[in-house]
């Protein structure tokens, strides 16, 4: 199974720098793209928000209901799609 990407309007500075540090690593430029991508990805799993993980495991998907609100100062929580990106 083979997926190629094609990124277009890529900076030649951008480039030509992927190209240098692929040659002296030893590796392809796509190998390179490849492990910066998983490294990224990695950093970022970690870094998930309290409210991220209980929508992901309990959201309104899993059938889950929050309680109805009431004068006692409970605030119901709000869950949004601004963070995913």
């Amino acid at each position: 199974m083979s997926t190629t990407i094609t990124v277009r309007d890529i900076d030649p500075g951008d480039k030509s720098w992927l190209r240098r540090e692929a040659h002296q690593i030893g590796i392809s430029m796509e190998e390179l793209v490849r492990r910066l991508i998983h490294e990224e990805r990695t950093k970022t799993e970690c870094r998930r928000k309290p409210s991220e993980a209980f929508a992901r495991h309990f959201g309104v998907d899993h059938g889950i209901d929050l309680p109805p609100r009431v004068r006692c100062s409970y605030r119901p929580l709000y869950f949004s799609d601004k963070g995913e990106e």
